[in-house]
């Protein structure tokens, strides 16, 4: 989701609802393209967190502390001397740009009370802290914009602030009916883009939520559109406004499983495969959204070497599994040279000499058959040729069959841990997989040859009606979980046929429920390589007929007369646990 100016709105409804009033009590630079104030206001103290960071920047309300350099940076120092112990008198917002202003009243060094403006600009890499005098000249900022840099603005002291106007946008909180008509109509784009781009703090998001409300598809040309649902249009456009106008903000994370997908300071009712978790703040909102956001990026980050380790693996297992199959198709005629065998002993004995093929019944089918010969050899000699290719192929058959189930059973447990590797959610899972690996000898451990011990533990959830679940989240934790921790009378559920986790259902001696049934299907569904289906099989049976088949990997379970359900992969509703 862009960090919009209707969500920049929300922030500073927020902000004035909070800091308005309130005196500067600290001001750090904990990066170089960070600040974290601390503000004393008549409601209590806030940390203000302020990022212009060209990859995320951020504005938000947090109770996180971030330590600082121990020499303080010049902007910092600079801020230091002019609004140290000011007070915030307004936060604002031109139009319905990704600006917040905060002007701030303090006394200089004569003792006389001056005013100061901290700008805070979201707009991608282009963001910046920018500190101003009260008539807009540029006291610093915390990035310097040459004009070497930019040609649109430069962003120096001494240089007058402006906002740049690059790309012309209406004011979506002061258009009229004509005015709205006539820029969108003029637009051979598809509807919604023509609304994110012709009006200030649209994000496409937003865009296609209007067009939603008004039941208008979003990907039409604005100009196909008649006169009375452009008006139409229109009037849902100023009613979805009205909410910004009235501050009646709901903000809001959208979740697709656990994972945070979208977040917006006003409901998105086209999102309807997402779960939508409502919050007090837009502040919450962004800091745990980031925050979530940032730990699954650094989880992907960190597990890719093992995910290149595992394709490496896979491709080959996978090329070594295919040549075996077209080896294996290769001994296909295997009985056809025994048969050939069987039939020169039986009607060979009439052969003449020199004799360069026979023809005979085939008494397994009763078909006439032509049985190619070797003019140099007897009948005999031509069927022991025969029964050795027979022989030859059989032994081949055998022990490619062999082969072909071993790095059949070896692609799937590649595949298991690939599985464990999407549903990683720490370092420590990373670490278990990783060890995992190492054991396999799917790689070497480095500066020690000791086992590193990782404690980790397995998912745990709650049933509706109580029971306690658990979900193992790699092989080595599946293992524990059926054959050390579950007990004889407790659940075990998988997804059938594909790569997934273990779940066990402790029962506690009681018969279980349909509700429990259906809700560790749920989970075992949603932890597999099933994830996202709308159906999934799942196979779930009494611990007690699960059983590790000799020298398994590690995971691997056999088991018979199992029970079956088949069941979505949505766990937003199962509770989870401590």
């Amino acid at each position: 989701m862009a960090f919009d100016g209707i969500v920049v709105a929300n922030l500073v409804h927020e902000l004035r609802t909070k800091l308005l009033n309130g005196r500067i009590a600290k001001i750090s630079q904990p990066e170089t393209d960070e600040l974290l104030l601390t503000i004393k206001a008549p409601g209590g103290q806030h940390r203000l967190y302020l990022s212009a960071s060209a990859s995320l920047p951020l504005i938000y309300l947090t109770e996180t502390n971030k330590p600082s350099p121990m020499t303080a940076p010049t902007f910092c120092m600079l801020l230091r001397k002019h609004i140290a112990n000011g007070r915030i008198i307004d936060i604002y917002q031109p139009k319905l740009e990704r600006i917040i202003h905060f002007t701030i009243e303090h006394l200089d060094e004569m003792g006389d009370l001056c005013r100061k403006e901290l700008i805070v600009e979201i707009m991608g890499k282009h963001s910046n802290l920018i500190f101003c005098t009260e008539d807009g000249t540029i006291i610093d900022s915390i990035k310097h914009i040459s004009a070497q840099v930019s040609s649109v603005r430069e962003v120096l002291p001494g240089r007058k602030y402006f906002i740049p106007d690059t790309v012309e946008k209406a004011d979506p909180l002061s258009i009229n009916l004509e005015d709205f008509t006539t820029i969108l109509s003029s637009k051979p784009i598809s509807l919604s883009r023509a609304v994110y781009t012709s009006f200030t703090g649209i994000s496409p998001v937003t865009a296609e939520e209007i067009c939603s409300i008004a039941g208008i598809d979003p990907s039409i040309p604005p100009a196909e559109l008649s006169t009375d649902v452009m008006h139409h249009l229109y009037n849902q456009f100023i009613l979805y406004f009205d909410a910004v106008r009235n501050k009646s903000f709901s903000p809001a994370i959208y979740y697709l499983g656990k994972e945070p997908k979208e977040f917006s300071a006003l409901p998105l009712c086209h999102f309807t495969e997402y779960k939508r978790v409502e919050f007090n703040s837009i502040s919450q909102v962004l800091e745990t959204y980031y925050s979530t956001k940032n730990t699954m990026t650094r989880i992907r980050q960190k597990s890719a070497d093992l995910r290149h380790i595992l394709q490496t693996a896979l491709e080959r297992n996978r090329k070594k599994y295919d040549l075996q199959l077209k080896q294996l198709k290769d001994t296909e005629n295997r009985n056809t040279y025994k048969i050939y065998g069987e039939l020169i002993n039986v009607y060979g004995y009439n052969l003449e000499e020199g004799s360069t093929k026979l023809e005979a019944l085939n008494y397994y089918n009763n078909e006439m058959v032509s049985i190619p010969l070797d003019s140099t050899m007897t009948p005999q000699e031509n069927a022991q040729r025969y029964f050795d290719k027979y022989n030859k192929q059989k032994r081949t058959f055998e022990a490619l069959s062999r082969l072909i189930q071993e790095t059949s059973d070896e692609i799937r447990y590649l595949e298991s841990i690939r599985t464990a590797l999407d549903i990683a959610r720490s370092e420590d899972d990373l670490a278990e997989i990783k060890e995992e690996l190492i054991s396999a000898g799917y790689m070497k451990r480095k500066f020690t040859k000791k086992k590193i011990k990782v404690k980790n533990h397995p998912l745990h959830y709650i049933s509706s009606d109580g029971y306690h679940m658990y979900v193992g989240k790699n092989n080595f934790q599946n293992e524990d979980l059926t054959f050390h921790f579950a007990t004889g009378n407790d659940w075990w559920f998988h997804a059938k046929q594909a790569p997934g986790s273990h779940v066990i259902v402790k029962t506690n001696g009681d018969e279980l429920p349909d509700r429990t049934f259906e809700e560790a299907g749920r989970l075992a569904a949603y932890y597999s390589s099933m994830r996202g289906a709308d159906k999934v099989e799942i196979d779930y049976i009494e611990k007690k007929h699960v059983k590790k088949p000799k020298g398994g990997k590690p995971g691997f379970v056999i088991y018979y007369t199992n029970y079956s359900l088949v069941i979505d992969s949505d766990i937003s509703k199962i509770k989870e646990g401590d």
